[in-house]
């Protein structure tokens, strides 16, 4: 029964959130700073996740491979390199430092 209660409860959140958005004044959306804020949340809550997911293993700090495959990311990124071959050289260096590491 716990289940379905949360599920409830969920929905309704939901719900308050996107009526929540549509009652927000249409002046209010125009205004510079909230549309300079609308174009970074989502940058950083990018590269929030993405440290999350690098650098966490459950409730503790890790340094392994992932790591590494995101540093090769990031040169890759500084060198403007296509996205493809951003994401190849992340696969690339992650896949090697894993085998060489066990």
């Amino acid at each position: 029964m716990n289940i379905w209660i949360a599920v409830a409860v969920t929905a309704v959140g939901c719900y308050a959130v996107k009526l929540a958005g549509l009652l927000v004044p249409a002046g209010a959306l125009e205004r510079p700073l909230v549309k300079r804020l609308a174009a970074l949340l989502p940058v950083a809550l990018l590269a929030a996740l993405t440290a999350q997911q690098t650098f966490a293993d459950g409730r503790t700090l890790v340094l392994d491979a992932r790591a590494a495959g995101l540093a090769a990311a990031a040169v890759a990124l500084l060198l403007r390199a296509p996205f493809l071959v951003v994401v190849g050289a992340a696969v690339v260096v992650t896949a090697g430092v894993r085998a060489l590491t066990g």
